[in-house]
């Protein structure tokens, strides 16, 4: 990662949707689907799916922020997942599902806090954010098979019922943030 490069790790659920969402947005330069917020080290798939290990599925995001600032990353993760229901995306349940934010510095958790109370005290969600705001600890990539799913498997069941749909609503909203 370069010097003018930042990073931002969230958890919104199924971590292909929040990586799928993320890679087509300008400034974003990578993103890598992985676990964070457990105790095990070196966590497989299999035991993230157990709920046993602590861990989240999550996204660690490098970003230019010339391009696209930390509020603006947060702004859409607001709008890429239901940050209001507790360990659960859709029929993904279960602490991996949690909603997160896992911050980098004090910054970004001064930011990911305002920008969670402005968001919940909009009109945006009915029912209040659960979203946790917590520190980074460890990041553990996530498998290979795991990153770049939706782009790589787009005939894939679950990318064409689950991703699909959220990709298109999150492109009618976002035009402006896209990449061409």
């Amino acid at each position: 990662m370069s010097d003018t490069l930042e990073q931002a790790t969230l958890g919104g659920g199924c971590f292909w949707c929040v990586e799928a969402i993320y890679q087509d947005v300008i400034g974003v330069h990578k993103v890598v689907s992985g676990y964070t917020g457990g105790e095990r080290e070196n966590p497989t798939y299999q035991q993230i799916c157990s709920g046993a290990t602590g861990h989240a599925e999550v996204v660690q995001i490098d970003f230019d922020p010339t391009v696209i600032s930390f509020e603006e990353i947060l702004y859409i993760f607001w709008r890429a997942h239901d940050p209001t229901t507790l360990n659960r995306q859709g029929n993904d349940a279960g602490t991996q599902y949690r909603s997160a934010v896992f911050y980098h510095d004090e910054k970004q958790k001064e930011v990911a806090e305002r920008s969670m109370a402005e968001t919940d005290a909009s009109d945006l969600w009915a029912d209040p954010i659960v979203t946790e705001i917590v520190p980074l600890t460890k990041f553990y990539d996530g498998e290979e098979y795991h990153q770049n799913y939706f782009k790589d498997n787009p005939q894939q069941p679950y990318c064409m019922m689950v991703i699909n749909p959220k990709m298109q609503k999150f492109r009618k909203s976002f035009q402006d943030k896209l990449k061409g």
